[in-house]
C-alpha cells in the first residue's frame, strides 16, 4: 500500500513539475506552427531530460543532509512544495508579458535555455524527493517521461487551439504541488 501511495505522490509531483514545460510547449505550438514534428519531439526530449536530471541532482544534495534534517523533513518538504507551487501560481499571471517575445524552440541554444528555465523548480523538488522515496531512478524516469509526453501533447494543443490555456495550466501545476506538500505534512503529523 505504501508503494502505491509513493507512486501516486511521485506521479503528482511529475505532473506538477511538467506544467511549466507544458505551458511553454503550448505557446511554442501556437506561435511556431510551421515547426516539423522532429522539432516538437526534440523539444519534448530536452524538457523531459532536464526535468529528470534536475531532481536527481537535488535528491543527491538532499541525501547529503538527510541525517541532519530527519526531524524536520516533513516541514522542509511541505515548505519547498508550497513555495514552488506558489511561485508557479504567481508566474501564471505573468505569462502574458513573456508571450510578447517568444523564442524559437528549434534553435538549440534557445531550447537549452528553455529546458533549464522550466526545470529549475525540479532541482528544489529533488531535495523533497530525498524525503519521499528511496526509488530515485524510477522517480526521475517517471518525471522525465511525464514531462516528455506532456510537452509533446502541449505542442500539438498549441498548434490546434492557440495559447488560451497556458496560465490555467501553471495554476493547476502549482495547486498540485501545494496539495502534495500538504499531504506529506499531514501524513507525518498523523503518524507521529
Amino acid at each position: 500500500m505504501d508503494d502505491i501511495i509513493e507512486i501516486i505522490t511521485i506521479t503528482g509531483i511529475a505532473v506538477g513539475l511538467a506544467m511549466d514545460a507544458f505551458a511553454v510547449s503550448v505557446v511554442s505550438g501556437s506561435v511556431f506552427k510551421e515547426l516539423h514534428i522532429r522539432y516538437a519531439l526534440r523539444m519534448a526530449f530536452f524538457f523531459g531530460a532536464f526535468q529528470a536530471i534536475m531532481p536527481l541532482l537535488g535528491y543527491l544534495a538532499g541525501n547529503a543532509f538527510a541525517e541532519y534534517i530527519v526531524n524536520y523533513d516533513h516541514w522542509i518538504a511541505f515548505g519547498l512544495l508550497v513555495l514552488i507551487g506558489g511561485k508557479m501560481i504567481y508566474e501564471a499571471f505573468k505569462i502574458k508579458a513573456v508571450e510578447k517575445t517568444p523564442q524559437n524552440p528549434s534553435n538549440l541554444i534557445v531550447l537549452v535555455a528553455l529546458s533549464i528555465a522550466t526545470s529549475i523548480d525540479a532541482l528544489a523538488v529533488g531535495v523533497t524527493l530525498s524525503l519521499v522515496t528511496h526509488h530515485i531512478y524510477a522517480a526521475v524516469i517517471l518525471i522525465g517521461a511525464v514531462t516528455f509526453a506532456l510537452s509533446y501533447i502541449g505542442y500539438e494543443i498549441g498548434k490546434k487551439m492557440g495559447h488560451f490555456f497556458e496560465n490555467k495550466i501553471e495554476i493547476l501545476g502549482g495547486l498540485i504541488l501545494i496539495a502534495i506538500g500538504l499531504k506529506i505534512l499531514i501524513a507525518h503529523i498523523l503518524a507521529a
